[in-house]
């Protein structure tokens, strides 16, 4: 059992100022795997008021200091890849082999890219006599979630040391072992004292206060749409700048060629990563109308490849998160077949043999049409949509027709049409031809999928204000 019953405030490990402590579930058993202390406003305070001690020091580091500190944690990280890659498994029910592969290496990919781009970013520039300068933008508060815990918090807190911020971190309670572990890496990677604080606890207690929190200049959220509307509107009244990546429902469209069993079975494949438990999941597939049967087919022959069990053993897929997630996406399934649509594998209920924990039945869905349910709300599971198309200009104006805007996939075998298509979806980043994510490219929403950019020398900017400094050059 892993017990976190303290928070890391000013450089050192303290008490809550109540305690209060919550399990916290390993989805593949449905039983506790640990506990974690839940904090409330006043441990907000005291984590706020260490930031902002700490801001009047690391606000006005070199890049060269912060540049030598990302890279100590960098060292450290390394270090405990197996601990976190353990941890994730636990937490939130990843699969062995994505953890070590993927979720723990791509939290360290961030580490790696803020601190190769830090030494060529320019923090000031001339134009006739004035200088424009930027500068941190003080203390942050980060709020992430469980379905990449490392990710999301790297590409948050990498870019914040790296420009001379200092921070408060509220990752999800449903999966804070991972987030303890990155606290004792910054510990004994040397992190001066303040700059890097972590306070678990849910929403309604510290993620509010945090949004809400004068002391703090910038809220990072990243979540559900709704919960991200909430986070603006609490941080309206101190007018603290807000930078959001929200939720999506991609779409994925492969175009009419002699490619399209390939890609569509690659499109399955690829959306039913982490369970489908990615905010950026190609869970819309458009294809050519006229070859529904085919793709049909295409995707069918996917399935028996998407073993579903105990994430510790050999398994595609381990379970989704929590009851609360398995109980919407199991009322959405079936308030799909109810509306008509058809599945080509999977459906309602557990695997036969899983008769605990809360795994889903890998889904794919055709017979639908864009204004279903299914086709509009984001599942945050392993079930895909296949929708129909006449032609191109069909493809995008469906691709295009929904509230979100994160991502979107396009495959073919001519790649002049593919980009043009890409180039015509209405998102923030585009896949083209299987093209897997970059961590030096930029990542964030149109529309209702978020505001700002996170990844790469991208993300500096969000925690940076400008200055004009006019005269400077007279």
């Amino acid at each position: 059992m892993r017990e976190i019953t303290q928070f890391y405030i000013d450089g050192q490990w303290v008490d809550p100022i109540e305690l209060n402590l919550i399990d916290v579930i390993n989805p593949a058993t449905e039983k506790a795997a640990g506990h974690v202390a839940i904090g409330n406003a006043a441990d907000v305070d005291v984590a706020v008021a260490a930031a902002r001690r700490a801001f009047t020091t690391w606000g006005s580091t070199t890049a060269a200091e912060r540049l030598e500190v990302l890279n100590a944690i960098i060292a450290e990280y390394q270090k405990r890849m197996d601990d976190l890659s353990a941890a994730v498994t636990e937490e939130m029910g990843a699969p062995d082999f994505l953890s070590k592969n993927v979720q723990v290496p791509i939290g360290l990919g961030h580490l790696m890219t803020a601190a190769a781009a830090l030494p060529n970013y320019s923090f000031a520039e001339d134009r006739g006599t004035s200088r424009i300068v930027k500068e941190p933008i003080g203390v942050c508060g980060l709020i992430t979630p469980w379905n990449w815990p490392l990710n999301q918090v790297m590409c948050k807190v990498a870019p914040a040391l790296a420009t001379g911020c200092t921070m408060v971190l509220k990752p999800s309670e449903v999966a804070p072992f991972s987030a303890a572990i990155i606290a004792e890496i910054f510990d004994t990677a040397g992190v001066p004292a303040g700059v890097f604080n972590l306070v678990n606890g849910d929403g309604p207690g510290v993620g509010t206060a945090l949004s809400t929190h004068p002391g703090i200049d910038m809220v990072s959220f990243t979540g559900s749409t709704r919960a991200g509307v909430e986070v603006a509107r609490n941080a309206a009244p101190t007018v603290k700048r807000v930078a959001q990546e929200l939720g999506g429902k991609s779409p994925n469209v492969i175009l009419d060629d002699e490619d399209l069993a390939k890609n569509v079975a690659a499109g399955v494949s690829s959306m039913m990563v982490n369970s489908g438990q990615s905010c950026n999941a190609p869970t819309r597939m458009l294809v050519p109308a006229s070859r529904l049967d085919e793709a049909t087919e295409a995707a069918r022959s996917v399935a028996p490849a998407l073993t579903v069990g105990d994430p510790t053993g050999k398994v595609r897929l381990g379970p989704v998160v929590s009851e609360p997630q398995f109980t919407k996406i199991q009322g959405l399934i079936e308030r799909a077949i109810a509306d008509g649509a058809t599945p080509v594998f999977g459906g309602p209920g557990r695997p036969d043999d899983l008769p605990t924990g809360y795994y889903v039945r890998p889904t794919v869905f055709r017979d639908v049409t864009n204004d279903m349910e299914i086709a509009r709300t984001e599942v945050f599971g392993p079930v895909l949509v296949m929708i129909g198309y006449d032609d191109l200009d069909n493809a995008v104006e469906i691709a295009n027709d929904t509230d979100y805007g994160l991502a979107g996939y396009v495959s073919g075998k001519d790649t002049d049409k593919v980009r043009e298509v890409g180039s015509r979806i209405r998102a923030g980043s585009i896949s083209l031809n299987g093209a897997q994510l970059d961590p030096s490219a930029p990542f964030g929403g149109y529309k209702q999928s978020g505001n700002g950019r996170e990844w790469s020398d991208y993300a500096f900017d969000e925690f940076l204000e400008v200055k004009s400094l006019l005269g400077f050059g007279a």
